[in-house]
């Protein structure tokens, strides 16, 4: 069957951005484009033709991979479950994605990134623009949901997801470090439960210090 140009350019991007995948995870700022080129069997051409520049195929790998991760979480998470449960939900979704196939390559891909934003101030930057914009499925799924007598407001959800970014990302690296290997599902939903169940969290984003905290765990 023949395969339109379409067909062909679709194709290239995708070989182009699992061949930076792996060699990204591995090389970080020292990754060659030639070698992504030859993994991909496309020319170093093709990758300037699809992308523009070796720093816009990193951008458009680490697109790639959280646009997935994000629709998975928005499944795991739907629209009927309070604040509570919808982090509960959530926590437990990234333990379980600790025991799969690629999570070790994944965490590498994340130190290699980091160390690639130090090394390359612009890169940096985009690569903040990047997961930030990503970011913004996490507190639109946030955004909304009741917790004890109020709904949770936009503003309330980015400061609330910044802070649950850090923490369950920073737990999902210590399981796969081995750093934390007793913290199962329970340990992830309880701490990240603990953490937006704190009213000041949700409070002081519209100004307001409580008096006391909010809904017990």
């Amino acid at each position: 069957m023949r395969v339109t140009r379409a067909e062909a350019k679709e194709r290239n991007r995708r070989a182009l951005l699992e061949a930076a995948f792996q060699v990204v995870s591995r090389d970080g700022y020292q990754a060659r484009l030639e070698e992504i080129a030859e993994r991909a069997e496309v020319t170093t051409g093709a990758v300037y033709s699809l992308f523009g520049s070796k720093n816009r195929l990193v951008i458009a790998l680490v697109t790639d991979r959280l646009g997935p991760h994000y629709e998975d979480i928005e499944q795991a998470a739907p629209p009927e479950l309070s604040l509570l449960e919808a982090v509960d939900a959530l926590a437990r979704h990234y333990r379980r994605g600790c025991d799969a196939p690629d999570a070790g390559s994944g965490l590498s891909l994340q130190f290699m990134l980091q160390d690639m934003a130090l090394r390359d101030h612009e890169l940096g930057a985009q690569l903040a623009a990047s997961v930030r914009a990503q970011e913004e499925h996490l507190i639109a799924l946030l955004t909304g949901r009741s917790h004890g007598e109020t709904t949770v407001t936009s503003a309330q959800a980015r400061r609330l997801a910044t802070a649950l970014r850090a923490l369950l990302i920073g737990l999902a690296q210590g399981v796969t470090l081995g750093l934390t290997q007793d913290a199962d599902e329970q340990y992830f939903a309880d701490a990240a439960r603990t953490l937006a169940s704190h009213a000041t969290l949700i409070a002081e984003a519209e100004g307001v210090r409580p008096a006391a905290a909010g809904p017990e765990v």
